[in-house]
């Protein structure tokens, strides 16, 4: 123990809060501080989500106008969706469906999928060596139906400015299941702004549809805050396992960068959405690309576990300071 302070606290720790008023009324909330300037909010109301992402008092994440959304406010038709995105540093999309509304043998699914709207059957945390750990365990599971669950991790070192999340998705039931997952992770001011480094090394890149195209040159350059903006995607793929993403904000002198297997996470989208007050950034590996389940049965994309399967990922964040 150390004899200088009274409580851990002091130093680092977790702290649970809970909302009180609007829409997010009675959420729970994770406040992780590693005692390094690395603080995150974690949800485990919202699957166990990073809503905030800090770093030595400064801003990384984007948080929609819709705030703070308790998922008994989810509306699961077509886009509704967007109503409870509160975006975030991540929203995890999935786990039975990712990306636009589509009906894929016979099912409908609406926007994104529906885990980012389910809360956590458990949830606690604990210090494990030179780790915070916050652990979540949330279920997908229906009569006559799929049965998924995600078991995650987040784990906040007290010696780096980094964290890792770690999760598993498990087929709990006895029949073989399609799953999809994107980790959404939003960039928001003042880490991006017109100023912003992107750097993703991937062999290439292309654009989601004929709109993103017309400006696929400048993929990597943001733009201030612009009325009318259309959303642009495109998708990048990297020449081996190494995937690789980073935004620095020379006028903070910091940013972060995310590592993960890019042969798993085989879908690494980039969200450029450069409106007014829709200002973010979207840096996303997951295992699918975001044009519905249907076009990924399709194409030969779309995942499957067997009765008692389970699928392991992990993404490393880490802070940038130069």
């Amino acid at each position: 123990m150390n004899p200088y302070i009274g409580h851990a606290s002091q130093l680092y720790g977790v702290e649970e809060h809970r909302l009180i008023g609007g829409k997010g009324d009675g959420m729970r909330l994770y406040q992780v501080n590693n005692g390094k300037g690395l603080e995150l909010t974690i949800s485990p109301d919202r699957c166990g989500d990073i809503t905030r992402l800090r770093f030595k008092g400064q801003n990384m994440s984007y948080m929609t106008p819709a705030g703070y959304v308790a998922p008994a406010y989810y509306d699961n038709v077509g886009t509704q969706w967007l109503k409870s995105f509160t975006a975030g540093f991540l929203t995890t999309c999935g786990l039975d469906a990712v990306g636009s509304p589509c009906v894929d043998e016979g099912e409908a699914f609406p926007l994104h999928g529906t885990i980012g709207n389910i809360p956590s059957e458990h949830a606690y945390y604990y210090e494990e060596g030179d780790w915070l750990i916050v652990h979540t365990m949330t279920c997908d599971e229906t009569i006559f139906g799929r049965k998924l669950r995600l078991v995650r991790d987040i784990k906040v070192s007290l010696t780096e400015n980094k964290f890792v999340i770690c999760d598993e998705i498990m087929n709990t039931g006895d029949k073989e299941e399609p799953f999809e997952i994107l980790y959404h992770m939003n960039m928001g001011y003042p880490l991006l702004d017109e100023d912003s480094v992107i750097k993703i090394p991937a062999q290439t890149v292309t654009a989601r549809d004929e709109h993103a195209q017309t400006d696929i040159e400048n993929w990597m350059h943001m733009q201030k805050p612009t009325s009318g903006y259309q959303e642009m995607c495109y998708y990048h793929k990297f020449a081996d396992k190494n995937g690789y993403a980073s935004i620095y904000q020379p006028k903070l002198k910091m940013g972060l960068e995310m590592l993960f297997d890019a042969e798993s996470l085989d879908g690494f989208v980039e969200w450029k959405m450069m409106g007014v007050r829709d200002y973010v950034l979207g840096l996303e590996c997951g295992n699918c690309y975001p044009d519905g389940r249907d076009v990924m049965r399709k194409t030969g994309m779309l995942k499957f576990l067997q009765p008692g399967e389970s699928q392991k990922y992990e993404v490393t964040i880490c802070m940038i300071e130069k």
